[in-house]
Formats: C-alpha cells, sequence, structure tokens
C-alpha cells in the first residue's frame, strides 16, 4: 500500500495554478523537491499521485504556495565554466541533448520563441550526431533542417510532447538513414574524409555497420541514452536492441581494439564529431524554409485538386447521353463460293466483246411519236 502524506493535496489542475502563481517552472519543484521534471508534470497531469517522502515534501511545498508571504523558490546559480569566465560560448557536446533538460518555455514563450528555444539548444549537437550517422556533412545539415521544419508544421503536437528533442532527433535520424538519398545525384560521390587518420578509421568501421546498428551504437554510446530508451526510439524490443548493440561493439573493437571499452568509444564519438565545423542554419531561416514548404504544397495540392475537378467536368460534358452499341464483326456465311480473281477470257466471252464493242455505242436512235 503507498503511504498518502499527512499534508492533503489540491486536485492536478490546482497544482498547476499555485506552481504558477508562485513563477515557478515545473524543473525549479523538481529540483526542489527531489524528483525528475517529467515526475512533476505526471503529477499535475494526474497521471500518478506523489507518495512517500517525495509526496510529503511536495505538499509541503504547494502549502508554502498557498500562503500570502511565500517567497518564491529560486534556482540555485550554475557553476561559471572556464569558457564563461572567457566569454565564450562552449558548444554542447554529443551527448548534451539527452543528459541535460530542455528548457520549458510553453508557459511564457510565444511559439516562434519556444521552437527558437528548442532549435538552439538540439541544433548544434544534433548535426553532428547526424554527421556520424551518415558521413556526410551536407546530409547531416540537410536532415538536421529538415526534421525542424517538420516540427514546426506540427509544433502543436511537438510543443506538448514529453520529450520534443527525442521527437526531433528521431525525425532528423530516420531522414538521415533513408536509402532514396542514393539515387540523388550529389550523393553518388562520396565526400572528403576527416583528415585525422584515426578518425577516418572510426568514421570508415561506422558507416560499414548496418543502418539499424549504427543508430543504436550511436544513441546509447555516443547519446547516452539507455537501453529501454535506445529500444524506444529505434522501435525496436529491448533484447534486439542490445544484440544490435553488442555485435556493433563487436564490429568496432575488431577493427579498432583500442575502442573496446565504451568509455573511450563514447569519447571517440565526441571528438570525431566535435572536429568537422558543421553548422545548422539560424532558426527563422529554418522557421522560414518550413512555412514556404507547407505553402508550396498547399498549393499543389489546391492545383491538383482543381486539375481534377476540371478533368470530371470536361468528361460529363463530353460523354455520350445515350448508348450506342458497337458494330459486331463480321460473319462467315457457309454455302458461298468465295470470289476469286478474273482469269484469261475464253473463244466464246471474245466473241461476245467483239459483238458488243461493234454494236452501236451510243444506244438506239431516238424514237420519234408519229402523227396518225
Amino acid at each position: 500500500m503507498t503511504q498518502r502524506p499527512d499534508i492533503p493535496l489540491p486536485p492536478p489542475k490546482e497544482r498547476r495554478r499555485l506552481r504558477e502563481a508562485g513563477a515557478l517552472t515545473q524543473a525549479q519543484v523538481a529540483a526542489q523537491v527531489g524528483v525528475a521534471r517529467e515526475t512533476v508534470r505526471a503529477w499535475e497531469s494526474g497521471r500518478t499521485t506523489p507518495s512517500g517522502r517525495k509526496g510529503e515534501a511536495y505538499a509541503r511545498l504547494l502549502e508554502s504556495l498557498t500562503t500570502p508571504s511565500a517567497e518564491p523558490y529560486e534556482e540555485p546559480a550554475a557553476p561559471r565554466t572556464a569558457a564563461g569566465r572567457t566569454g565564450r560560448h562552449r558548444q554542447p557536446s554529443l551527448s548534451a541533448v539527452a543528459t541535460a533538460e530542455a528548457p520549458e518555455p510553453s508557459d511564457v514563450l510565444t511559439p516562434a520563441q519556444a521552437f527558437d528555444a528548442l532549435y538552439a539548444f538540439c541544433a548544434p549537437a544534433l548535426v553532428r550526431q547526424t554527421y556520424l550517422l551518415s558521413g556526410r556533412r551536407e546530409l547531416a545539415r540537410e536532415s538536421v533542417e529538415r526534421a525542424f521544419q517538420t516540427a514546426w508544421q506540427r509544433w502543436p503536437e511537438v510543443a506538448v510532447d514529453p520529450d520534443p528533442a527525442s521527437w526531433v532527433r528521431a525525425t532528423a535520424y530516420e531522414y538521415a538513414l533513408s536509402p532514396w538519398h542514393r539515387f540523388r545525384p550529389r550523393y553518388r560521390h562520396p565526400e572528403p574524409p576527416p583528415a585525422d587518420a584515426a578518425d577516418r578509421a572510426l568514421l570508415d568501421v561506422l558507416l560499414t555497420l548496418p543502418p539499424s546498428y549504427r543508430r543504436t551504437l550511436l544513441l546509447h554510446d555516443g547519446v547516452g541514452l539507455g537501453l529501454p530508451e535506445t529500444a524506444a526510439e529505434t522501435e525496436a524490443s529491448t533484447p534486439a536492441t542490445a544484440n544490435r548493440l553488442l555485435h556493433a561493439r563487436e564490429a568496432v573493437a575488431a577493427r579498432l581494439p583500442g575502442l573496446a571499452d565504451p568509455a573511450a568509444l563514447h569519447r571517440r564519438l565526441a571528438e570525431v564529431a566535435s572536429a568537422e565545423r558543421l553548422r545548422a542554419p539560424r532558426p527563422p531561416t529554418v522557421r522560414l524554409g518550413s512555412e514556404r514548404r507547407a505553402r508550396f504544397w498547399t498549393r499543389a495540392a489546391i492545383a491538383f485538386t482543381v486539375t481534377v475537378i476540371g478533368a470530371t467536368a470536361l468528361t460529363v460534358r463530353t460523354a455520350p447521353t445515350r448508348y450506342e452499341p458497337p458494330v459486331p464483326p463480321g460473319e462467315t456465311v457457309q454455302g458461298i463460293p468465295p470470289r476469286v480473281a478474273p482469269g484469261t477470257l475464253s473463244d466464246k466471252e471474245l466473241k461476245l466483246r467483239k459483238k458488243l464493242r461493234s454494236g452501236t455505242a451510243h444506244g438506239p436512235q431516238r424514237l420519234l411519236p408519229e402523227s396518225r
């Protein structure tokens, strides 16, 4: 039996209202209570009920928000790094999308601002991941751009997704691994390999793996997802995902024995991806391209519909109004000898022709009536 907290909990909608009234985000509440942000979201939606010590801490936090003198919770400041002291922006690592929490912009930002925040958070690391997945720089940028264009077109669905970063990552991976790219003229020739020999060796080993094995290895050992999360994103069972991961590691270790350790492999994947200068387009450019693509396909659908309607109307206009039976094919009549070609004339026929030709050519003379 689950132990209920001593302090009564308000309904799920009231929990969300109290949090918003206290100017707190779900991430801040999760940090104070000591749970994941998805757990706070489940508590506020009513899917689960808090219990135990976490439930008591959550109930005390909500009770403190009901008093007028309650001070808003302040999130502790993150420690400054060397990059922050020098004023340079440090790009997220290969596993930044999986290890860090995405910003929660749905409460205070517009859809465009929320999309830009998600793009700035995911795109830099996602371009490097798709480069390791496909081995092509231009295809990596195109895959990330197309994935975010699809996300902007379906933003109401992506915005309420529990993990929008995983949604975009799965879309980018599917586009990068599409077999139809081999028929494109620009992708028939290989791109220049990495400059470093060790990077080239690792990238060659990755590209020799089957696409499903390569994707599983990148998600588990490169991005850092767990085995259940990797199985869910690759749409496979957990045993099948484990087998793919083991076979991929064996193939890499057979070619590169120094990367038999998963930690070393994770470090090398991040180094190979970071060695290339891969930059994604700016968020406004992606949103504008998505809107243009949506307008193009909308107009194409309208033009196709108008063409079908016009062709149907023309067919109805020119179609016959009554049934005309087709002419049946000819039938052979029995008992009649077939027609033959004319041959030479006999003596009798020659005499008859001579007699006819010697006669009057213009017929008999005109007959006149006689008067009596």
